[in-house]
């Protein structure tokens, strides 16, 4: 009698770990899948600015050349300086010191642009970050991954925003992600959960979490009606 109880709470744990396994692996495919479907909006995003700068190089190219043939080179100046301002305006490339921190930025920022979110970026890194750039990459693309949801739960575009603000600080490397949301957010013991399905809940602020938590470093979440803010201290 006793083996047979034995034997059948072996099966029953045996059950429990296999299904547990089933489901953590169920997780993992659809973070991944999720993940693979971002960068795949990054780089589909980054190839039609491509395309789009391609199109109106051709164009400028011929406006100079035909100045040129026409010996208009009073008019050909003054295109050349427009075409210089216009370049400024056009590039929104942002530039912190730090590579990863660029391309995560930019890559990110591009398809919040795209989605009709208005942007408010000021970020500096110093060089002497002993942090590693994974790390880094993982804390603000979670940060900006977050806010862009959060901003499309806003229905009305012209109320979307997001605000990036990264320095040094004190000895230590600030980071401030403030972004509009119309959601319901819940606050556990342990933290901020999220109320997205189809995911793994909270993924993104675990991650975040655990990152911050190796550099002995600081996170507070705030939120009020109509907008969530994250602050990050990480000591130099």
């Amino acid at each position: 009698m006793e083996t047979a109880l034995i034997v059948g709470l072996i099966l029953l744990a045996a059950l429990v770990i296999y299904f547990q396994q089933r489901r953590f692996q169920k997780n993992l495919i659809q973070t991944q899948a999720d993940l693979l479907k971002e960068h795949a909006e990054e780089v589909e995003n980054i190839y039609r600015q491509m395309r789009g700068w391609r199109h109106d190089y051709k164009n400028h190219i011929q406006s100079m050349k035909a100045y040129l043939e026409l010996n208009q080179l009073d008019l050909l100046k003054n295109y050349l300086a427009e075409l210089d301002e216009d370049l400024v305006e056009v590039d929104i490339s942002i530039r912190t010191g730090n590579i990863m921190a660029d391309a995560i930025l930019n890559s990110k920022l591009s398809i919040a642009e795209s989605r009709g979110i208005t942007l408010h970026v000021k970020a500096a890194i110093p060089a002497d970050l002993h942090i590693q750039n994974v790390d880094l990459g993982i804390i603000i693309g979670n940060l900006i991954s977050n806010a862009i949801e959060g901003c499309m739960t806003v229905e009305n575009p012209d109320e979307r925003f997001i605000r990036v603000y990264i320095a040094e600080m004190k000895q230590q490397l600030y980071i401030a992600i403030t972004n509009s949301m119309n959601q319901p957010i819940r606050k556990a013991f342990s933290g901020y959960q999220t109320t997205k399905s189809g995911k793994e809940h909270g993924f993104g602020l675990k991650r975040i979490d655990q990152t911050v938590q190796k550099y002995d470093g600081y996170i507070n979440r705030q939120h009020e009606e109509g907008v969530f803010a994250t602050e990050i201290l990480l000591p130099l």
